[in-house]
């Protein structure tokens, strides 16, 4: 299981994922769109519906599968 991110904020009812910094010299690996996420326990928080923003430090599009507000300060793996 992959760490995608902390949900930051949510915008047009999606939680939005801040992609956590590379060491060193590397870039951000983001998954693909279409990908699923879930909580620490596992379950399905959704599906990432788009990549945006600076290519060092990439956001996330998260289509959730609740409320997407109930994901704020969460972090989110890649199944």
């Amino acid at each position: 299981m992959r760490r995608l991110g902390t949900v930051e904020r949510t915008a047009g009812g999606v939680a939005v994922v801040r992609v956590p910094a590379p060491d060193g010299d590397e870039r951000p690996d983001p998954p693909d769109v279409g990908t699923e996420a879930v909580d620490e326990r596992l379950d399905p928080a959704g599906r990432v519906v788009d990549v945006f923003g600076p290519v060092d430090q990439p956001y996330l599009a998260v289509a959730a599968t609740g409320d997407p507000a109930a994901l704020l300060g969460s972090v989110v793996y890649a199944r």
